[in-house]
């Protein structure tokens, strides 16, 4: 039984479908960006040095439609304010957030929503505010695509995935985060004296 969601995605230009790292496309619909290499579906065994990665973003840079951006301490506040309307307005339970300068981290609790309507609503809100900010052009997409889903089938899985993404502003030597619309994690859907059985299906 899935009780939460990791859910990631990246800002526009920042992970292709052919990106050396390997990605979770399994076609590519535009030919200049096909030349920049072969498409392997999911993460590689052996990742790429941040060499060969900096070599590829630059690489790509010509042939991407849009320019690609890094988020400024601001943008990640202007999202951080839209996924809190999101959040509210859709009675999400957030558990954790990490607004990277090219990626986001959620986790958040099982919903009526499936985990891919979840990122489309999280995106279209931080999309909107950006624009109407001026901090992006109207055209400009903002978001690389519909993201991915790790799903949370314990307690245990979710206390291990919180720390995690709580760390990632920390690995850049940016400051730790902490938004007003993440809740502490309380143990969900387990309550204090009833047995602890695995919820997996697997």
């Amino acid at each position: 039984m899935i009780i939460a969601h990791h859910l990631i995605w990246t800002a526009y230009g920042w992970w292709l479908p052919n990106d050396p790292r390997g990605s979770m496309s399994r076609s590519i619909a535009s030919d200049v960006i096909a030349e920049l290499g072969e498409l392997h579906y999911g993460r590689k065994c052996v990742q790429p040095s941040s060499r060969e990665l900096r070599e590829f973003f630059k690489r790509a840079e010509d042939r991407l439609k849009f320019e690609r951006v890094e988020f400024s301490p601001n943008e990640v506040q202007v999202i951080a304010n839209a996924m809190r309307e999101t959040i509210r307005s859709h009675v999400y339970t957030c558990y954790a957030c990490a607004i990277m300068p090219d990626h986001v981290h959620l986790v958040i609790r099982k919903h009526k929503h499936q985990a891919e309507e979840m990122i489309q609503y999280f995106q279209a809100d931080s999309r909107e505010k950006l624009h109407a900010a001026n901090l992006r052009a109207p055209n400009h997409p903002v978001w690389g695509g519909p993201g991915w889903k790790v799903f949370l089938d314990s307690p245990e899985d979710i206390r291990r995935t919180i720390p995690y993404v709580e760390l990632n502003p920390l690995k850049i030597r940016r400051p730790r985060q902490d938004w007003n619309f993440v809740k502490q994690y309380d143990g969900w859907p387990f309550h204090r004296g009833d047995r602890m059985q695995s919820t997996s299906k697997r």
